[in-house]
């Protein structure tokens, strides 16, 4: 007796028309009330709504963003940082179990974590090479955008203590709080927003005009920079190798400043 691949040899041999497969699934089709919730996932975990919140808190403590000089104020902005990331990735992994998606799945896909942190180890030259590229362009083709020649934060970095206390803010409000952040707001929108390149578009965009207060060119760098970091989440589902690469940016950015200056 022949098994089922052997049948299906011998029809093909005889002349017959193979068995015809069973159609696809049709996808499911996003009702209003999700897109509109989805949406307000996003708006509450962009950052701004959590970050209003945050200053007001600090703000009603006594604490202000701004010392007499009107230099930013280390010891809140190190604050808002922290307290920032607890909200937003509390509200990333509340919404991800309201919505019963493993968060295991989520932030490791069904990738190796060894191989993501090699990926993201070794993306760290190229984001560099893209911010220079980027930077070198915008000086070329229309300087009168740098328009922040120092970076208002690093005013902040006046002793070695200061380095260290922003490397960890960088590491995690950076690189950790961001990555998760921008992975959750582009699984949205490849579920219910009209798919996850319009998402890495969007994000990116608001994420450059978050660091315009750096520059208009370090916005546009920055925004560059973040819809590389969305592509790769989006095409390994895995935020381990962007968390890496941002992370590691970030620090290796605080070492060359702190080197330059803290002598």
């Amino acid at each position: 007796m022949l098994d089922p691949a052997q049948e299906l040899t011998s029809v093909a041999q005889a002349g017959a028309p193979p068995p015809e497969l069973p159609p696809a699934a049709p996808r499911r089709r996003i009702l209003p009330f999700e897109r509109i919730g989805a949406l307000m996932e996003v708006v509450l975990c962009s950052g701004f709504p959590t970050q209003i919140l945050v200053v007001a808190g600090l703000t009603g403590m006594g604490m202000r963003p701004r010392d007499a000089a009107g230099e930013w104020s280390p010891g809140f902005i190190v604050a808002m940082s922290l307290i920032d990331m607890v909200l937003v990735l509390g509200l990333v992994f509340f919404f991800l179990r309201t919505h019963r998606e493993p968060v295991g799945e989520f932030l490791l896909g069904q990738r190796r974590p060894a191989r993501e942190v090699l990926l993201g180890l070794a993306l760290i030259p190229g984001a560099f090479l893209l911010v220079v590229l980027v930077l070198g362009t915008i000086l070329a083709i229309a300087p009168e955008l740098h328009n922040v020649p120092v970076n208002p934060f690093g005013r902040m970095l006046q002793t070695p203590r200061d380095a260290a206390i922003f490397a960890v803010v960088v590491m995690l409000a950076g690189g950790v709080r961001e990555e998760v952040q921008r992975a959750f707001i582009i699984r949205r929108f490849d579920q219910y927003l009209g798919g996850a390149a319009v998402g890495i578009v969007l994000f990116s965009a608001v994420f450059g005009l978050g660091h315009v207060d750096q520059g208009y060119a370090a916005a546009i760098a920055t925004g560059l920079l973040g819809a590389a970091w969305g592509w790769v989440y989006w095409k390994r589902r895995s935020v381990i190798a962007p968390v890496v690469s941002h992370a590691g940016f970030n620090l290796v950015q605080l070492v060359k400043y702190v080197t330059l200056t803290l002598r």
